[in-house]
């Protein structure tokens, strides 16, 4: 598996969501300048709706900004047992150890990329090829570590 290509579709996704909200962002406050009305309490209320959307925005392009700098970090090189940036082979499925970003396809290979903070990312940590760990009842064998 050739983890700094991963790595790279994942950089450009998380980019390409930090550009969305910027844009979100930018045409809220567009909009929230063209709100204008003589109509005072409607008025006020309209903007403060449109202000909560903005806070709400703003969290989430957060969020991302601090999963891209957190992909900045990842080591590409690889690993003799379970860490950030390791991409993890079970009997159950291939998960990278980077940012909580769904999954992906690279390779016509199915990856989920899970959050070291994830529970499923705790149980592995610290593994080795061939050990066992449990969550949720459900016992998973490490095939593979990159």
């Amino acid at each position: 598996m050739n983890k700094e290509k991963i790595l790279n579709i994942l950089k450009n996704k998380i980019f390409q969501k930090i550009q969305t909200f910027e844009n979100l962002i930018t045409e809220t406050r567009a909009s929230s300048n063209d709100t204008k009305s003589s109509m005072g309490d409607k008025y006020e209320t309209g903007r403060e709706m449109l202000q909560q959307e903005i806070n709400n925005i703003q969290r989430q392009l957060n969020e991302s900004l601090n999963q891209h700098a957190f992909l900045q970090k990842i080591s590409i090189e690889a690993c003799s047992k379970v860490q950030n940036g390791t991409l993890v082979k079970t009997d159950k499925g291939l998960f990278y150890i980077s940012a909580s970003l769904g999954e992906i396809v690279f390779e016509n290979t199915k990856i989920m990329t899970i959050s070291s903070e994830s529970p499923l990312a705790k149980a592995m940590f610290g593994k080795k090829m061939k050990e066992t760990f449990s969550i949720n009842n459900t016992h998973q064998t490490i095939e593979n570590i990159w």
